[in-house]
């Protein structure tokens, strides 16, 4: 699976004008829309890796791209809040515990015991919630369906098995480092490709950990690549 990946960005006979675009996109990303485009890009790399396709996609129909990469961030940000609610609310309520114990050593230490140990519950929490991210985007692309992110059945039929366990965490190691990498270059444009390159890299990796845990978990086949094709005409 690590060299399938490591391949899969540079298999297709365009390799350099994606990767040139992708950069590209990248840099402009901070422009919004572009970012959007990017994300769809790599909706189609979840669907393309999960069916078992051994090249990347290329850059067409740039207006499916926009609308599946919206689609995907508000899958990110429903996701996000689901997240960020409950530390906004803890930490609501032991603001107003501190103001309430007034200047008491004794009562704000054991508080402050008390923050540190829910605020560690909590990040453990958002850490499990994220460990579901890559099954939940994936199903949405395989699907075509927004509605498919939020799939719970499925979603965690696939997440609970240990062969998508280990492609995650081999998707955000081997992630991880190509950034390392191509961070120090990226400040003279020749990094730029290959950040986007991790980008599809780990997104191959998490279509594979789908599949693999899709299959380890005996659900049905994914079916053939018409989804792909009319996702963006679908809710």
């Amino acid at each position: 699976m690590l060299g399938d990946a490591l391949r899969y960005p540079i298999e297709s006979d365009d390799r350099v004008a994606t990767l040139v675009i992708g950069g590209l996109l990248l840099v402009l990303g901070v422009l919004v829309l572009p970012a959007f485009v990017v994300q769809g890009y790599l909706v189609r790399v979840l669907d393309s890796s999960a069916r078992g396709e051994s090249e990347a996609p290329s850059f067409t129909d740039w207006g499916g791209l926009f609308v599946d990469g919206l689609k995907l961030t508000v899958v990110g940000l429903v996701v996000g809040i689901v997240i960020a609610v409950p530390f906004v609310l803890v930490t609501a309520l032991l603001t107003g515990g501190l103001v309430a114990v007034g200047d008491s050593g004794g009562n704000v230490a054991a508080l402050g015991v008390v923050v540190a140990l829910v605020y560690v519950l909590l990040s453990v929490l958002a850490l499990v919630v994220a460990y579901f991210l890559p099954a939940m985007f994936t199903n949405f692309a395989v699907e075509g369906r927004l509605g498919a992110a939020f799939d719970l059945s499925t979603v965690t039929s696939v997440a609970l098995t240990t062969d998508y366990l280990v492609a995650v965490l081999l998707a955000v190691v081997l992630g991880s480092v190509v950034n390392a990498v191509a961070a120090p270059f990226a400040v003279l444009l020749v990094g730029i490709p290959l950040l986007f390159y991790g980008q599809v890299v780990t997104y191959y990796l998490f279509g594979r950990a789908y599949a693999e845990g899709r299959r380890a978990a005996g659900l049905p086949g994914i079916r053939g690549g018409a989804a792909a094709s009319s996702r963006s005409d679908r809710v």
